[in-house]
C-alpha cells in the first residue's frame, strides 16, 4: 500500500525528518515502512496495516505538537517517545492480518507545566510521563526515590526542581551528594584542597547546575553557603533543615549510609534519592539501594519512581545500548 500524509506543521515536519532527512532511515526501522519526503509530506509505503498504523501515528503527533507549551524544545526523543506510546495502547505493533487499532488516550501525554526556566531562558518540561510523575511527586512527598537505567532525567530533574523551589523560596539552600565510588578506574592522588579532591565524583552535579542556573550564579550560591556539594560521608552527624537534598548515585551506598543519610531530615525540608541498580560499582551485595526501596515501602510521604528505557532522554543510541545490556544480562542469567 501507498499512501501520502501532508503535516500541518512545518517544524513538525523539519523534526521528524531531520538535517537532509538524516532521520528517515531510524523513523522507517521504527515503523516498519518505507518513507519518502516530498515537501511537508511523507510518502508512506509498505504492508497496508503498517502504513495505517503509521498514518495513525503522525496524526497523533500533529495532535499532541500543537498542544504542547515546549514546541521549541520538541525533539527526536518526544517523536519517538510518542510513537512508543502509540505501540503500546495497540499492545504492539500491528500486523498485516490486524484491523483495528487501541485506545488513543496512551499517546496524547503531553507536559503540563514547566519545571523551570534556566539562566538562558530555555524552559525545563519533563520529557515523558514517570518524568513528570517524579516531579509531581517532588512537590507533594517528603522524600521521592528514583529508580532506574542512565539517562532518565533522575538527577537533573531534582536539581531543575530544587532550583526552582530555592527561587520561590520554598527551600533556602540545595545540599548535594553522592558517595565517593570510582567506577572501576583509580583516580590515584590528587592535587588541591578536599572539595577539589572530591571533585571529579561531583562532577556530573555541577554540570546540572551550571546548566539550570549557569557557572557564575552556581559559584556565587556555593560561596554563600546556599548551596552545599559534598560527598555523602560529610553528612553524618547533621540534621538538614528548611533544605532541598539530593543523593545521587545512590546504587553506591551501603545499607548504613543509607540509614544514615536518611536521617539527615529535617524541617521544612524535601530530599530527592535516585539510583540505577545496574551500574553498582561496589562489592557484590555491599549496595543498600534496593534494600532501602524495600524497607520505606509504604511510610507516608515517601515515594518510589521507577524509570524505564521509555523515559531515557539522551541520544536514542542510549536506549538501545542499555536494552542490549538488559538483554544480555538475562542471557547469561539463564545459562
Amino acid at each position: 500500500m501507498e499512501q501520502s500524509f501532508t503535516f500541518g506543521s512545518e517544524s513538525l515536519y523539519d523534526v521528524i525528518c531531520g538535517i537532509s532527512d538524516s532521520q528517515i532511515p531510524f523513523w522507517e526501522s521504527r515503523l516498519k515502512i518505507k518513507l519518502i519526503p516530498r515537501g511537508k509530506a511523507l510518502i508512506l509505503q509498505g504492508e497496508e496495516n503498517l502504513v495505517k498504523f503509521a498514518i495513525e501515528t503522525f496524526k497523533r503527533l500533529e495532535d499532541n505538537y500543537t498542544k504542547r507549551p515546549d514546541k521549541q524544545n520538541f525533539s527526536v526523543f518526544d517523536v519517538d517517545y510518542l510513537i512508543n506510546q502509540t505501540r503500546e495502547s495497540n499492545k504492539g505493533w500491528p500486523t498485516p492480518d490486524s484491523s483495528e487499532f487501541g485506545s488513543k488516550e496512551n499517546g496524547d501525554w503531553s507536559p503540563k507545566e514547566k519545571i523551570f526556566v534556566t539562566f538562558k531562558g530555555k524552559p525545563i518540561f519533563p520529557r515523558t510521563k514517570n518524568q513528570e510523575h517524579f516531579v509531581e511527586s517532588l512537590k507533594k512527598n517528603f522524600i521521592t526515590v528514583a529508580m532506574g537505567p542512565a539517562g532518565t532525567g533522575k538527577t537533573f530533574l531534582s536539581i531543575a526542581t530544587a532550583c526552582r523551589m530555592m527561587q520561590t523560596g520554598e527551600v533556602e539552600r540545595l545540599v548535594l551528594t553522592r558517595p565517593a565510588v570510582e567506577a572501576g578506574e583509580n583516580l590515584g592522588f590528587l592535587p588541591g584542597d578536599l572539595t577539589q579532591k572530591v571533585n571529579p565524583y561531583l562532577r556530573p552535579i555541577y554540570d546540572a547546575l551550571h546548566e539550570c542556573i549557569g557557572f557564575e550564579k552556581t559559584t556565587e550560591l556555593i560561596s554563600v553557603n546556599k548551596i552545599e556539594i559534598a560527598p555523602i560521608a560529610f553528612m553524618r552527624g547533621r540534621t538538614l533543615s528548611n533544605s532541598f537534598i539530593i543523593l545521587d548515585e545512590a546504587q553506591n551506598c551501603t545499607l548504613p549510609q543509607l540509614k544514615m543519610f536518611l536521617t539527615r531530615f529535617g524541617k521544612n525540608s524535601k530530599m530527592a534519592i535516585s539510583g540505577d541498580a545496574t551500574q553498582i560499582d561496589l562489592a557484590h551485595g555491599r549496595s543498600g539501594l534496593e534494600k532501602t526501596v524495600h524497607t520505606l515501602r509504604g511510610i507516608n510521604g515517601i515515594e518510589t519512581i521507577f524509570f524505564g528505557r521509555e523515559d531515557i532522554t539522551r541520544h536514542h543510541i542510549v536506549e538501545a545500548i542499555v536494552k542490549r545490556f538488559e538483554e544480555s544480562e538475562e542471557l547469561f542469567q539463564k545459562r
